[in-house]
């Protein structure tokens, strides 16, 4: 954590912007709770979130978004898979106009390089499933990325689901997004923790697709 929080500052000291750091945690009593409120004694733009009684990354990030008034709303994992340094372009593109700026595996060649070729398989299959939702005019090369900032406008009064862990996908789908853009960066080796991945995440993940496919059939302007 402390290695997350002092690249982040770094990275957003970089950007003329005011900013908030929330850190969600879901109660986990590993001493992430201490290491944040040290942090937020001498920046109180560093805040601690604890849920309690409740798990998920899309949860998380809904109950994050819900404590705070920015214009801006991001989301990025705290292992560090998706690099601080990465924050400047992606705030950088949405004040250029875009309503939406994600960090994306998928945007240029080799951005992942830690993964077998089952995880490379099933990660693109994964994709492959959305580009029936897609809008057109508005394709996505990583839907699926959990790396992004999008303006607050562009999904307020949403329903989203707290179950799971592709809330992006969700908001490219529901959300009045008009304008992407991609911003590569380099996948990197897990920092600490360990994947959430498994058969109930996967059962998630298809019971969202059939969500939103029935929300993609009806969308305006849609056949």
């Amino acid at each position: 954590m402390p290695a997350l929080l002092d690249r982040v500052q770094i990275a957003l000291a970089r950007v003329d912007l005011d900013y908030q750091l929330l850190i969600v945690d879901d109660d986990s009593q590993d001493g992430t709770a201490d290491i944040v409120n040290e942090y937020s004694r001498r920046d109180p733009r560093i805040r601690l979130l604890v849920r309690k009684g409740a798990r998920g990354l899309a949860g998380a990030v809904i109950y994050g978004w819900r404590h705070t008034d920015a214009t801006f709303l991001g989301v990025m994992d705290a292992d560090l898979q998706h690099p601080p340094e990465t924050l400047p372009q992606l705030l950088n593109a949405l004040r250029e106009g875009n309503d939406i700026a994600i960090g994306s595996r998928y945007a240029q060649k080799h951005s992942i390089s830690n993964w077998n070729a089952l995880r490379h398989f099933i990660s693109r299959c994964s994709t492959l499933a959305t580009l029936p939702l897609q809008r057109n005019g508005l394709r996505i090369k990583d839907p699926l990325s959990g790396f992004f900032v999008v303006r607050r406008e562009c999904i307020e009064g949403l329903d989203l689901q707290p179950y799971g862990f592709k809330i992006l996908l969700e908001i490219l789908v529901k959300g009045r997004i008009k304008k992407a853009v991609e911003v590569p960066f380099r996948f990197s080796a897990r920092y600490a923790g360990s994947s959430k991945a498994n058969v109930r995440v996967a059962l998630q993940y298809f019971s969202l697709l059939g969500k939103l496919s029935r929300h993609a059939i009806f969308r305006p302007g849609q056949q």
